[in-house]
């Protein structure tokens, strides 16, 4: 089944946060992530069985700072071929768990090829034109593509212009669905991006470029993305998603842990299905654990 019919049809369970996941794993602070899909791609396996045994469809592959901007200024690499196999590998270790579930279960698991922000601000307040972007994200879309994802996700985006870049650039390379979410935060007059994007506006604007599924993720507790999602669910006509944080972050030490059980996160979640919320998942601090609980609450 196309993985828009498995939206329409009864929603889209997708998974949690893989960043912390991996930590667990061992990976250092500092290092990124994405370097793992060759050095221990095994990990990264692992924790995509994981959502998949707790009941998720949806596998988002571990390339959210992919791009050959965004690895090259990370010092992962600089070299052309491995940027190209860092994003290729990450597909290919998702199928593989994909595939398997889908065996296990009788039915499609999809896998979906994730960009993020380049960490570079746009202009006129960065030094990054529209154009460079866009040209960076098509690259990373091809190299997705060509590797098999069943769609893209461009994710934790603050800025409109950037995201629109991003859908820009996968739209260049490919017409596979595209799920586009934001990230905001809640101030006393509403919701806005740190940018002071608002949350319909924006969503309009994104489906105006392309995007198939529009939400929101990160930053915020499950709880305020409840209202969030009640108000991007009353302003427009089109599948939405939603995957918060499990709460907000709280630093001791050198060490980050999130405040919510998989219990209160799920409930939020359970209200956000009845809201309408048609796509579902986790972000930071999330767990197979609290995946596994929100299928429970709303199945």
């Amino acid at each position: 089944m196309n993985i828009l019919d498995k939206v329409k049809q009864d929603g889209l369970i997708f998974d949690g946060a893989m960043g912390s996941m991996l930590i667990q794993a061992g990976l250092t602070g500092g290092k990124a992530s994405e370097i793992w899909n060759i050095e221990n791609p095994d990990a990264i396996e692992k924790v995509h069985q994981a959502y998949f045994e707790a009941g998720a469809n949806v596998a988002t592959v571990n390339t959210f700072g992919g791009s050959a901007f965004k690895l090259g200024r990370m010092g992962v690499t600089d070299d052309p071929d491995v940027m190209a196999q860092i994003n290729t590998h990450a597909v290919k270790i998702a199928r593989k768990a994909a595939d398997s579930a889908a065996a296990d279960r009788g039915e499609a698991c999809y896998v979906v090829g994730g960009v993020g922000p380049l960490g570079e601000m746009l202009q006129p307040g960065g030094l990054m034109s529209v154009d460079e972007a866009v040209s960076h994200y098509a690259e990373q879309a091809r190299w997705l593509a060509d590797a098999g994802v069943d769609c893209f996700i461009a994710e934790t985006f603050f800025d409109i212009n950037e995201i629109m870049a991003a859908i820009k650039g996968i739209r260049q390379t490919s017409d596979l669905p595209i799920f586009a979410t934001m990230t905001f935060q809640q101030k006393s007059s509403g919701f806005f991006t740190i940018m002071g994007n608002k949350p319909v506006e924006s969503m309009k604007q994104l489906l105006d470029a392309g995007a198939s599924v529009v939400g929101s993720n990160c930053s915020i507790a499950s709880d305020t993305m409840v209202d969030l999602a009640r108000e991007i669910r009353e302003g427009i006509d089109a599948p939405i998603m939603c995957q918060p944080n499990a709460g907000m972050p709280q630093i001791v030490g050198e060490t980050t842990t999130y405040p919510e059980s998989a219990d209160f996160f799920s409930d939020n979640i359970k209200t956000m299905k009845d809201i309408g919320v048609d796509v579902l998942g986790g972000c930071c601090g999330t767990t197979p654990d609290f995946i596994r609980s929100v299928i429970q609450k709303i199945k």
